[in-house]
């Protein structure tokens, strides 16, 4: 990674960390950043090219285009590491410790009090089911995380490309009933956790 790169709110505030904040969403292709951003595609491509030399993103893969395939952009693990996680060694212990100790029910009854409670600590309830939703991403980022919103047939789903607990859910899948219930308290209904845990693990969780 360069050694000249600082990652602080001015890089942030640039067009390669604009780039990199979206990336952290999704991945995307050269002509999704050109209209989120609204530069060209050449000067995209320039900032990717010179974000890739920083070890910051990566190709994921292709997708189909109208004429060829389209690279398909997202963040790599480096880039990842510049956004808080507030956990580690040290959450993955003490939750192997309390699943030593109690049952499995009280844990989980634990750990929903837990996303209750960070639910009820987020800014006052708005009003409207969509200003809910926003409230909701943004309670997934406070965690470490980011999301966005998908509608399914006639489902809402929120999900991201990635876990703010992706260190502590391959063991410790309970720890999803965390933002499920946060995500309960806030949207004040039903909410289903239905995350990939697998080796690159990913939020989903369906709004009933």
């Amino acid at each position: 990674m360069a050694n000249n790169t600082r990652f602080d709110d001015r890089f942030f505030d640039s067009t390669r960390g604009r780039i990199v904040t979206l990336l952290r969403r999704t991945n995307l292709t050269v002509n999704e950043l050109v209209s989120e951003i609204g530069l060209t595609d050449n000067a995209v491509r320039a900032h990717l090219l010179s974000l890739e030399r920083d070890g910051l993103v990566v190709q994921k893969g292709t997708i189909r285009g109208h004429r060829k395939p389209h690279f398909v952009y997202g963040l790599s693990e480096k880039a990842r590491d510049l956004f808080p996680r507030p956990y580690g060694t040290l959450f993955n212990r003490l939750l192997s410790s309390l699943k030593a100790t109690i049952r499995r029910p009280t844990l989980e009854a634990r750990l929903r009090d837990v996303g209750m409670s960070l639910g009820e600590n987020s800014s006052a309830t708005p009003q409207t089911r969509e200003a809910r939703l926003e409230q909701a991403l943004s309670a997934i980022e406070s965690l470490g995380g980011s999301a966005h919103v998908n509608a399914e047939s006639d489902q809402t789903i929120i999900q991201s490309d990635g876990c703010p607990f992706s260190e502590a859910v391959e063991a410790h899948p309970e720890v999803c009933k965390v933002t499920e219930s946060m995500l309960e308290t806030i949207l004040e209904t039903k909410v289903e956790e239905a995350c990939d845990r697998s080796a690159s693990p990913k939020c989903r969780f369906v709004v009933r």
